[in-house]
């Protein structure tokens, strides 16, 4: 028989591409969504005819506890957390339910952030196999922290009715595939910063690192825990140490600056390739960047996602991040009004 999955942020970026992963690769899955409203609704029925829609909010506790309790799997990628773990620990023993939640690696800049250095490297690379009891218990300060903690908590007390995994991917890059949100933020916002600033810049000294990975391999860790729950073949891991980071190598943001900066004036959009240092305070007082800029350009965020490789035999195969940044920077300039629709340009 076909899981149950009850499936939260369905419109989002992670979220939509999972499902657009889990709908390809198993149609006969039983698929339900929480969606906000009929627009959200609709943008899901268009390309999904046979999931089944549920119209709430993470507010509904009741309308997310009973989900939940019926679903064989939920796959969770917001941050209320809580009802849906008291309905799962309704269900029988005799028949747990998982609980798949998506965290991500910004949790690991607390350190950065609590002794406010931004722009310098770290040495410090956590890893979720040897490393995993570090990993699971992080301050508690740590972005992202205190929904873990929840998720965490209900893989051991409730072990028995309950197995949850917590999938945490890096700076996430590609076209997504899903029925609404299809970008991700820290690469695509770099390159639009640079454009509207006019230059590249980087955070005090631009050698903080940063791991990547593609959203469509982000997508198959999501099928292949999916698929290790539905069919419970034990080769996955839940509980305590069901941690996967998701990561395909690292990054330097400054380096990353210097190649956006240089496809923009190879594109016509800057006349320079130069790349100044701002300062924590500086870029996050700037208007033109988004909020966090500070952390999420200049804090260091390093992890080895060795689970993921270990037990489900995840592999990622997508292009590296600085083969997509010719194309983001594109979609970008776009965006902003300076690259002249055919059309115009027709009109000379």
């Amino acid at each position: 028989m076909a899981p149950k999955i009850f499936f939260t942020g369905a419109t989002g970026y992670i979220g939509g591409d999972a499902l657009y992963t889990l709908v390809q690769t198993h149609p006969d899955y039983d698929i339900t969504c929480l969606v906000r409203n009929s627009d959200k609704g609709a943008q899901i029925a268009s390309q999904y005819s046979k999931v089944k829609l549920v119209y709430g909010d993470l507010d509904d506790t009741t309308l997310l506890e009973q989900e939940a309790q019926k679903a064989d799997i939920v796959l969770h990628h917001e941050n209320s957390v809580r009802a849906l773990v008291k309905g799962m620990a309704a269900r029988s023993e005799n028949q747990p339910g998982y609980l798949i939640h998506t965290s991500g690696t910004g949790i690991l800049t607390f350190a950065d952030i609590e002794r406010k250095i931004y722009g310098e490297a770290s040495a410090k690379i956590y890893d979720d196999w040897e490393g995993i009891g570090e990993v699971t218990s992080l301050p508690d300060y740590a972005f992202h922290r205190n929904v873990e903690k929840v998720i965490l908590t209900a893989g051991t007390e409730n072990e028995s009715r309950i197995r949850t995994a917590i999938i945490c991917p890096s700076t996430i890059y590609g076209q997504g595939r899903g029925p609404g949100n299809q970008q991700s933020i820290q690469l695509p916002e770099l390159a639009r910063s640079t454009l509207e600033r006019k230059k590249g810049f980087q955070i005090g000294a631009g050698r903080t690192y940063w791991p990547n990975v593609h959203i469509y391999d982000v997508s198959r860790c999501f099928l292949a825990l999916v698929e290790a729950a539905a069919d419970h073949d034990g080769k996955a891991t839940w509980g305590k140490e069901g941690y996967y980071f998701v990561e395909n190598g690292e990054h330097i943001w400054g380096d990353i600056a210097k190649i956006i900066a240089s496809t923009a004036k190879g594109q016509g959009f800057l006349t320079s390739d130069e790349v100044v240092s701002i300062s924590s305070d500086e870029a996050d007082q700037d208007q033109k960047l988004m909020a966090y800029a500070s952390i999420l350009w200049g804090t260091n965020s390093r992890c080895k996602a060795v689970r993921a490789r270990k037990v489900l035999g995840w592999t990622p195969k997508e292009r590296s991040m600085s083969e997509e940044i010719p194309e983001i920077v594109t979609n970008e300039a776009k965006k902003l009004g300076l690259v002249q629709g055919h059309a115009s340009q027709a009109a000379g």
